[in-house]
């Protein structure tokens, strides 16, 4: 037998590194299979699009991606060009012959990977074969109407067959590692190992297809995992097969992750099996080499949404736009899942506390989750027109009385501030204040809605009153539509939109990752997540008090959702108490955890299921060292010496108090200090292995 390659990891710059440098990358080709490759259906295409860089700059020439080939993504994602190596070309020569389409070409995106596409419908003829051939392996039929199911037949018998003539050319080297991710994927990966195919596989559950289903039907999913009839349930909801697809390729994979601890406690009880590591989700982080852009950038789209708010509250504009934070909510339509029902609930114990403390703070909530709509509403398209024509009246009269200004100071004369403006003028400026008039209260919606009647969000609103009335405190917008730079009423991007507000309000019952908190995270925007969402128990795990650092995490999984509910108020009511010097102090945090986001750190939990694959396909040519378990010791950050920005610790016996404590607690702050720390503890040492075993701690549990 061959003396087996030791795999270990060692830590250079916070990076890990292979520790036997006699291995080089070209001896292994790694391939990532998703539907979501080139197809933005979810948060996968997420994953895989923002992972890429990293990955291609680990494993270079020998870096693929496998997905479906859909010509109106490719037209605009993908470059064509010829494998770069014979053993490719070769395979893919061998499936066209059949009448199977295979495209090759690079993903014009950061990194630009190699991407491998199958065309679905070409080789839709072998349908029936294929579906037969599953069934003697798996036992698991397809029933004929899913056509999703179908389709992902069809993909994973493609991988397979490609997986299969391209080993087939290699003799030893080099090994081939195939990562699968979600049930859409998992046939190629059941066939895969069926066949016995010299390949090491990895599936990656972003989520359980049974947990979606059963969150959604408002289950206390969470405190009865245990007491799921897993079939049955499945059953009910008509897709026992996809069930069986996923639980067969999670239990098939040399390596099973899933994305979150959360997620894990999950899969534990939904497919019965324990991931064999943790694999958190990051995002590219960009960071801007002046240190405080991101705060001009707030300043900058803050003012753009505040066009939006003079034109869309005319005639209502009584409050101090200034003294005005806006919230928001983003993501799919979901409302139990996303958090909506209880988020507007506090929106309404929130406007109570607003009022009865008298205070002159307004917030703004926005709701970013896209219906179904026919146009937009009459009465937003009219406020925007009409501040328009406001700007416009202004401007002119502006340009006349500079006019007469500067001819007057010519002449060596002070102007009569009674002449200088003639009745024309204040005729236009009296005509353009009738016309801020208006007889109703500015809208919730900015859409009109299909189904206005049986939208769950505005039957909401109808139940607690919150219709943008001038007492209100608190005001509610729901634009149902993806935002566009665009746009005729909110001309912003989503990434642009979300640097203008002050807080991203997610309180998702379920969130197996939660990219909305954490894009928030790295544009240095305070977020509120709950124990429920991979995100939240992350921020938990690795920030010793998440709530100084911008990080609210609302307990949905220890406490009943009145209780929940009220902790989510007084996490609002407390970031609304905060003047403007302490909500600068926690953007400038909450951006530095965006080092705790990047793919270049979160790359190692997928190095370490690659290292583990290896191991266990070739035990002969490579060996995981037993030091097994993540150990995260030095990757945490500490509690910040100062807290003003805390909510818990800006909170004041009454809502008035004086100047003077602000600028003691100001004095103890000392952000370089401060800054330089949290650099530190992030690049301090760290070495990663398989998923935690024995003794472990129960889940959520609050450690703030």
């Amino acid at each position: 037998m061959p003396l087996a390659r030791s795999l270990s990891m060692t830590s250079l710059n916070g990076l890990p590194q292979w520790e036997d440098e006699d291995l080089p990358v070209e001896d292994l080709l790694l391939f990532e299979i998703s539907w979501e490759v080139t197809n933005k259906v979810g948060g996968i295409y997420t994953v895989i699009q923002t992972k890429a860089k990293t990955t291609a700059d680990e494993w270079g020439e020998n870096y693929f991606l496998i997905g479906p080939y859909f010509e109106q993504n490719v037209k605009t994602q993908v470059e064509f060009c010829e494998p770069p190596n014979h053993a490719l070309t070769k395979a893919m020569d061998t499936m066209k012959s059949q009448g199977c389409q295979v495209f090759f070409g690079r993903w014009l995106i950061e990194g630009s990977p190699y991407v491998l596409l199958f065309d679905i419908g070409s080789a839709a003829w072998n349908l029936d074969k294929w579906k037969g051939e599953f069934w003697e392996v798996s036992n698991i039929g397809i029933p004929f109407h899913d056509r999703e199911a179908n389709d992902a037949v069809i993909f994973g018998s493609l991988t397979a067959w490609f997986l299969k003539e391209l080993s087939c050319q290699f003799d030893d080297k080099p090994h081939i590692i195939a990562h699968f991710h979600e049930w859409q994927a998992g046939v190629g990966l059941i066939l895969a190992r069926s066949q016995k195919l010299p390949v090491a596989t990895i599936f990656t559950t972003h989520a359980t297809l049974l947990g979606r289903y059963l969150c959604a039907a408002s289950i206390d999913f969470y405190n009865n995992l245990d007491q799921f009839d897993i079939d049955k349930e499945a059953g009910e909801r008509q897709i026992y097969h996809r069930y069986c697809m996923e639980r067969a390729s999670v239990h098939c994979a040399h390596v099973f992750t899933t994305v979150s601890q959360i997620t894990a406690t999950e899969a534990e009880h939904m497919l019965k099996k324990s991931p064999d590591v943790v694999t958190p989700n990051g995002l590219n982080i960009k960071k801007f080499s002046a240190m405080h852009e991101f705060q001009n950038l707030h300043s900058m789209y803050k003012a753009r949404i505040q066009e939006f708010i003079r034109g869309h509250f005319y005639g209502h504009l009584d409050f101090n736009l200034d003294k005005t934070l806006f919230f928001f909510i983003a993501g799919r339509y979901e409302f139990s899942n996303k958090g909506a029902d209880m988020f507007l609930e506090a929106l309404s114990r929130l406007n109570f506390l607003l009022r009865v403390h008298k205070t002159d703070v307004t917030v703004i909530v926005f709701f970013i989750m896209p219906a179904k709509t026919n146009n937009f509403n009459v009465e937003t398209l009219k406020g925007q027109a009409v501040r328009k024509q406001l700007w416009d009246t202004a401007q002119s009269v502006k340009e006349k009385f500079g006019r007469k200004l500067y001819n007057a100071l010519l002449k060596g004369e002070i102007p009569d501030l009674n002449k200088i403006l003639d009745r024309d003028d204040i005729t236009i400026m009296k005509r353009a204040i009738f016309s801020t008039q208006r007889h109703c209260l500015p809208p919730v919606t900015t859409h009109n809605m299909i189904d206005d009647s049986n939208d769950p969000i505005l039957n909401t609103i109808r139940r607690i009153g919150l219709f943008n009335n001038r007492t209100d405190r608190v005001k509610v917008i729901l634009h149902p539509e993806f935002l566009s730079s665009t746009s005729p009423l909110l001309p912003l991007d989503y990434e642009e939109f979300v640097r203008g507000c002050h807080l991203g309000v997610f309180p998702s019952y379920y969130e197996p990752w939660g990219y909305t908190p954490a894009e928030c995270t790295v544009m240095g925007i305070p977020s509120v997540t709950t124990n429920l969402s991979g995100f939240g128990c992350f921020m938990q795990e690795h920030v010793a008090d998440p709530a100084a650092y911008g990080i609210y995490i609302v307990d949905r999984r220890f406490r009943s959702p009145d209780e929940s509910c009220n902790q989510l108020t007084q996490f609002l009511y407390g970031f609304c108490q905060q003047n403007r010097r302490q909500r600068i102090i926690q953007r400038n945090r909450t951006e530095r955890l965006s080092d705790l986001l990047d793919w270049r750190y979160l790359g190692r939990y997928y190095m370490h299921a690659r290292h583990l694959a290896l191991s266990r396909t070739f035990p002969d040519k490579f060996e995981m060292e037993p030091s097994a378990p993540p150990k995260t010791e030095g990757f945490r950050f500490p509690r910040p010496s100062s807290v003003p920005p805390s909510p818990s610790a800006s909170q004041h016996s009454s809502p008035h108090h004086s100047e003077a404590e602000d600028e003691d607690e100001d004095e103890r702050y000392d952000e370089d200090e401060e800054a330089e720390r949290d650099r530190q503890n992030i690049k301090s040492p760290f070495s990663i292995g398989a998923f935690p075993q024995g003794k472990k701690k129960q889940h959520g549990e609050y450690r703030n």
